[in-house]
């Protein structure tokens, strides 16, 4: 009862699957309907072809005995001749207009996959691998284009072939007819059972692929500290066993679909012999000419093959199907929550007022992490947010950015609610230097200029003088013009340089530092907190520190502990307290005995 069950479940999701790619396919069918009915005709061009075969073979058998009639085999020869080549010619191009939609669907959807990627909220990718999601976009989606491509005209094409046989069979002789089926009815049962017992695997398979990708991405980009902790064997056993689960699933889906081929041949040769028996005694008793079972001979094939066609189709569908569930449930997932801003603040007009009023959020609805958060920065001045691991600093950031929902309570930018802002708008007012610095495979020079081209040269130099950034650079063969990759990539401390150095030249009114100096060394860190003190300058700056010697000059300090601001004020007044704060700063100067 269970397996039967869980059997209807499989085929319920299969057909949800199937159905999803086919309405999202609706909208390439002025494309794809000339490409059906050129393989619909290029098929009943292949049907009639036997029935003329037939015509000339009696014609040469019985001008052995009178005298052949060259003109009728001349005109047959030329119709077919005819037929043929037309059939080669809309096979042509009913492949050539099939590529054009496959790959322009394959366009767009990996469009809709990346626009999609834009709209989710930040928590999904918490949950999800970045190299499932890169499958999706690469392996999902050639897979549902390998469908398009193959699938979709071979079914028009063999079902064509297959009702168009049938139907001249019967019209040329219905004992040969019912020979010729009942020698082939085994192959759809054998196919049934095939596809019936496949598609679990397909759906095993692609799901597999996904986790691979994952697994190979997390190590790949983790490589150093893999290597480090001499963690290289688990990480090649987890390999192994995701390795070993796609294999697994990949054999026995390919095993499966691999059947059909020989099974179907099995049964065409097998056709073969049952029509030449039935056809040798019908022609001794002179109920059927010999052209007869030459046609019949061409229809045992033009029968046959489409089943094993047909079910090669609906192999591939299924791997379709699997894939395009990945890839719809991916689109379907649930996007950031819609916006209705009724208002707009101008970067070059902001004061730079921000206040927290009574924040409450989590992660999990019922596990809270920030708690009634309150505070208010006037404008121009630098907050800054201590606290131990965890304590919620970095939420807080990210509830400021609206990256994240806020559960209860507002955030006010110049007394108007961010509720009231497009997060474009609000994320227009900050710029951000995040402990995880992030360059891109391009120049230094580009990557300073980073969504800002209007920047020059020299500007560009002045902010990388001005971050310690500028002579390590000109000692690069190409300075500025320096391509990074994978392969010549910067230190650690050089990318977070290069990230403050881009962060300088945006002239946006607010600035976020979530551990902006935890990755350079201390000479350097000295130069990167001048460079802050000017980059500051003028505007409402957040600062997320560890060390709090880097924060000793903030305006106002907000000590915070398990998401509540336990103590606030600047570092004099937090010291005298001799409270929380002054516990973190003097614990950074203990020494173990």
């Amino acid at each position: 009862m269970h397996n039967r069950r869980r059997n209807s479940e499989k085929d319920k999701n299969f057909k949800e699957d199937i159905l999803k790619l086919f309405n999202y396919i609706k909208r390439y069918l002025p494309l794809i309907i000339p490409s059906l009915v050129l393989a619909f005709i290029s098929s009943v061009f292949s049907i009639i072809g036997p029935d003329k075969l037939k015509d000339m073979t009696d014609t040469i058998t019985k001008g052995i005995m009178t005298g052949i009639d060259l003109d009728k085999v001349k005109s047959i020869g030329i119709f077919l001749i005819t037929i043929y080549s037309l059939g080669a010619i809309f096979g042509y191009i009913q492949g050539f207009i099939m590529s054009t939609v496959t790959n322009k669907c394959s366009k767009n959807l990996r469009t809709e996959i990346g626009e999609k990627i834009n709209r989710l909220p930040l928590k999904y990718f918490d949950k999800t691998s970045f190299g499932d999601v890169l499958s999706r976009v690469t392996n999902d989606v050639d897979t549902i284009a390998m469908t398009l491509n193959q699938s979709f005209t071979t079914l028009v094409s063999s079902t064509t072939l297959f009702i168009g046989s049938l139907f001249m069979m019967f019209k040329t002789n219905y004992i040969m007819a019912i020979t010729a089926i009942l020698a082939s009815i085994i192959g759809f049962t054998f196919m049934g059972l095939i596809l019936g017992r496949s598609q679990k695997y397909f759906n095993e398979q692609q799901e597999q692929l996904g986790n691979l990708n994952g697994h190979i991405e997390e190590i790949y980009s983790g490589q150093t500290i893999v290597k480090l902790y001499n963690a290289m064997d688990d990480a090649s056993e987890k390999f192994d066993d995701i390795n070993k689960k796609l294999y697994i699933s990949n054999r026995k889906s390919q095993f499966l679909s691999g059947l059909m081929p020989p099974l179907m041949g099995f049964i065409g040769n097998f056709g073969y012999v049952a029509v030449c028996v039935v056809g040798a005694a019908l022609v001794i008793n002179n109920h059927i000419t010999f052209g007869v079972i030459v046609a019949f001979m061409i229809y045992i094939r033009l029968f046959t093959n489409p089943l094993s066609q047909i079910g090669q189709a609906f192999t591939t569908l299924q791997s379709a199907a699997a894939a395009s569930g990945r890839v719809f449930t991916f689109l379907g997932e649930e996007e950031m929550s819609k916006e209705n801003p009724s208002k707009k603040l101008d970067k070059n007009k902001v004061k730079g007022n921000i206040e927290f009023n009574n924040i409450s959020f989590g992660y999990d609805e019922d596990k809270l992490i920030i708690k009634g958060f309150s505070a208010k920065a006037k404008a121009g001045s630098k907050i800054a947010i201590v606290g131990p691991t965890g304590a919620g600093k970095t939420t807080m950031v990210n509830l400021l950015m609206k990256f994240y929902d806020i559960d209860k309570g507002d955030i006010l930018i110049d007394g108007i609610s961010i509720k009231d802002l497009s997060r474009e708008n609000v994320h227009d007012l900050f710029t951000m230097v995040l402990q995880d610095t992030w360059v891109f495979a391009g120049s230094i020079k580009d990557n300073i200029k980073y969504n800002n081209k209007k920047l020059s040269d020299k500007e560009v130099e002045n902010a990388c003088k001005v971050v310690g950034l500028d002579y390590f650079i000109k000692t690069l063969p190409k300075g500025y013009d320096t391509v990074l990759s994978e392969v010549e990539s910067l230190s650690s401390g050089q990318k977070q340089l290069l990230t403050i150095a881009r962060a300088y030249l945006s002239d946006k009114p607010f600035l976020i530092l979530d551990e902006a100096t935890s990755s350079v060394d201390t000479r350097t860190e000295e130069l990167v907190q001048n460079a802050m003190d000017k980059l500051t300058k003028g505007k409402t700056s957040f600062i997320i520190a560890h060390r709090l010697s880097t924060i000793k000059n903030a305006d106002l300090i907000l000590v915070m502990k398990d998401g509540n601001i336990v103590e606030q004020g600047n570092h004099e007044e937090l010291l005298k307290k001799k409270g929380f704060y002054a516990e973190l700063y003097n614990s950074q100067f203990e020494t173990v005995e």
